[in-house]
């Protein structure tokens, strides 16, 4: 009985501790929020205007988007919160996933807050879909694409996806799951998205994954997709630490990681995963393809005036193999040695620096290198408008998919 009545008093303790998540009171009466929902059955979620065509017997359940078109998706004016987006289409080939560009606009902002393609936002990296659901985005069963991000707005919401592919998309269906709200907090904050790619990083140049933005707010998180440069051969990629500079960093961050499936919560290597916060949701070693995302839920990043974050371009191997690619003038830059847990530096600033032939051959060794990145970053920010470059081409964004 005494390990009964410690056990309960210890679950109670857990229940007070502040920050503790607690469970939503379902029974309770929210007057702020009135619930509407926009679909092609009822764009922008009329009152009862719902279902007018074909008599109701479902008449209008999804758009097709011709080369160069675009559907809206919302379009309404007043303060209100967005608590789902829901979306499924007849082509889920990476092409589209890639060519089809989904906008956000908040309060009538002249440039999108969100400018990303529509795979890679809910988190689909490299076009490659799974079956998946974590904290933020679901795909039940690797046929619809789901997001569950709050997305408040004070006087105005749109959302548009555009065909920017050659090729009519004959079935688009969607469901964006909106409420409006009476009383605005002046916390809120809008959020964001941001995509781009690096087809070929530069060794010794860090990868942003979130350029710098400045105002007030929080990084949410970022998923990201890796071609690995099959000139490295079956040479680990994913030595690079994440580094985040908050409120004026320069040089020197003040979050940093171990390396990059450190960062995602795994160790090792990086296999295929899916938790709540991080996870892989696909990894080939045969392809060189890696996709993987972490979102700051738990461990929130806030910033007061500015926030950047970046990835190492680093990898790793058997220190014999790395000799032999520098032989053969694949492009490298040795960083460091761990000979048997004695760490030694090689990387200085300006210098390409070599590895000897009498090196330990049996240690290993991490080298900057060159791959292709991509990456969506999700941020909060006090700001309605877009604060980063436009989407980059199509034909970027589509290049040498697999």
């Amino acid at each position: 009985m005494r390990s009964v009545s410690l056990l309960l008093t210890l679950l109670l303790a857990c229940i007070a501790l502040p920050g503790m998540a607690q469970q939503p009171a379902y029974y309770k009466f929210d007057s702020n929020l009135t619930p509407r929902w926009s679909s092609p059955e009822n764009l922008n979620g009329i009152k009862g205007a719902g279902g007018k065509a074909n008599n109701g017997a479902k008449g209008h359940p999804f758009e097709p988007i011709a080369p160069g078109g675009a559907v809206t998706l919302l379009d309404i004016q007043g303060q209100g919160i967005i608590q789902r987006i829901w979306v499924t289409l007849s082509d889920r080939s990476p092409e589209m996933l890639r060519s089809l560009k989904l906008e956000m606009f908040w309060d009538n902002a002249a440039t999108p807050a969100v400018a990303v393609p529509l795979g890679d936002f809910f988190g689909v990296g490299l076009g490659k879909t799974a079956v998946f659901e974590n904290a933020l985005f679901a795909s039940p069963e690797g046929r619809s694409f789901n997001c569950f991000i709050p997305m408040p707005f004070k006087k105005a919401a749109k959302i548009v996806v555009t065909n920017e592919s050659g090729k009519a998309l004959s079935h688009f269906f969607f469901d964006v799951d909106y409420s409006q709200l009476k009383t605005w907090d002046n916390n809120y904050l809008y959020f964001h998205a941001y995509w781009h790619r690096d087809t070929a990083t530069q060794p010794a140049k860090d990868f942003e994954l979130l350029p710098a933005v400045k105002g007030k707010g929080r990084f949410l998180g970022v998923s990201a997709g890796v071609n690995a440069n099959p000139a490295y051969g079956k040479l680990w990629w994913g030595e690079g630490e994440v580094k985040m500079f908050l409120d004026g960093d320069q040089d020197l961050p003040t979050l940093i990681g171990t390396g990059t499936e450190d960062y995602i919560g795994t160790g090792w290597g990086q296999g295929f995963f899916v938790n709540r916060y991080t996870g892989c949701l696909f990894s080939s070693d045969s392809l060189l393809q890696w996709c993987f995302y972490r979102y700051h839920i738990p461990d929130p990043v806030f910033f007061e005036s500015s926030c950047r974050i970046t990835l190492q371009q680093i990898g790793g191997g058997n220190t014999a193999a790395v000799i032999k690619l520098q032989e053969a003038g694949v492009p490298l830059i040795p960083t460091t040695t761990d000979n048997g847990g004695r760490q030694i530096p090689l990387y200085e600033k300006g210098k390409a620096a070599r590895l000897e032939a009498t090196a330990n051959a049996s240690s290993w060794t991490n080298f900057y290198r060159s791959d292709d990145l991509s990456a969506t970053a999700y941020f909060y920010l006090d700001k309605a408008g877009g604060v980063l470059p436009t989407l980059q081409p199509t034909a970027l964004r589509t290049w040498h998919l697999k």
